[in-house]
């Protein structure tokens, strides 16, 4: 099968850009990304840019617009966000050969050091901002977070795939029915569903010192506040998770109250964000980006491991340490 990108060359790339008058002057180098491709350039004037080339029939035009829409609006509020760049008209979704495509500017800086209290803090309350204004209205186009029916519909792609031997397919079938039964318990009430960012870990914030910005919004949805959350919380330390969620805490209510009813709901998270992950990489494997960067994937090593993480989550859901 063609694979989306197959057409985007260098050349397209470039006449993509210039198509918006501006000029680079150099070609743009490639960024680490697999459901699009993002590229960095410099411009005529020295100007660093990031160009993202969306991954077809992803998502419709509605909603990406949506997602730059919300963008602008956090930017207006002071939100540290890359707000994608608009032209003389205000238009932010461009189209070229087939393609659509965003410029933002590039957003310097490095991830905030987990072990540090002030990044804590400071990322705390950077979502803080992020949820008062995120929660005064819907998307309307962007998805909603589903878990138990993510969790049918990933476990039906990752079937799919031919790379798992009988016995492996029983043992992920027996997990999953089981992780299944467990998420059921965990509805997510309509009311608690807010705007976020949606995919809020550490390579989709930037920035130095106690700044930082968040990047990325490509999986923006509804979704209860605590799942821009809990990827910052440490996942291999039993006890010091109390002192990360202390500062985040306190960050956050710098602006808003903390979502502390819905820590019941990370475990419910992590193991959606597991199951889904890896049926992610199957239902993209036709892209060569993918066997390139994931070559594991198809080693029947793989899930024996994956299914041991799977039966190991199961255990972290029935004993959630995050209210002990």
């Amino acid at each position: 099968m063609t694979h989306p990108f197959s057409s985007l060359s260098p050349d397209v790339v470039m006449s993509a850009i210039e198509s918006l008058d501006i000029w680079p002057a150099g070609e743009p180098f490639a960024l680490n990304s697999y459901e699009n491709r993002v590229l960095m350039f410099r411009d005529d004037d020295s100007k660093s840019w990031i160009v993202k080339f969306y991954r077809p029939d992803r998502w419709s035009d509605e909603a990406i617009q949506e997602e730059h829409d919300f963008l602008q609006e956090l930017a207006r509020r002071n939100v540290p966000v890359a707000a994608p760049w608009r032209d003389a008209s205000g238009v932010s979704l461009h189209y070229f050969q087939g393609f659509r495509f965003t410029l933002f500017p590039h957003c310097p800086g490095q991830a905030p050091e987990l072990d540090n209290p002030s990044h804590l803090f400071a990322m705390g309350e950077v979502l803080g901002r992020l949820h008062d204004v995120s929660a005064k209205k819907p998307f309307k186009h962007r998805q909603t977070l589903e878990l138990a029916h993510g969790l049918r519909e990933a476990q039906q792609n990752v079937l799919a795939s031919q790379w798992m031997n009988q016995r492996q397919r029983r043992a992920y079938d027996h997990v999953i029915d089981k992780m299944h039964q467990q998420l059921d318990k965990h509805s997510v009430p309509v009311s608690s569903l807010i705007r976020c960012h949606g995919d809020c870990h550490l390579g989709n914030v930037l920035g130095r010192d106690e700044q930082f910005t968040l990047v990325d919004f490509d999986d923006c949805l509804m979704a209860p506040a605590i799942q821009d959350i809990w990827m910052l919380l440490p996942t291999d330390d039993p006890q010091g998770w109390r002192v990360h969620l202390n500062e985040i805490t306190e960050g956050y209510e710098e602006t808003r109250s903390f979502p502390s009813e819905q820590l019941d709901l990370i475990e419910p998270l992590r193991s959606y964000r597991l199951v889904r992950h890896t049926a992610w990489l199957v239902a993209r494997w036709d892209d060569p980006a993918f066997p390139r960067a994931f070559p594991w994937l198809a080693d029947s090593g793989y899930w024996d491991q994956h299914i041991r993480q799977l039966e190991q989550q199961c255990l972290q859901l029935d004993n959630p340490r995050w209210l002990a």
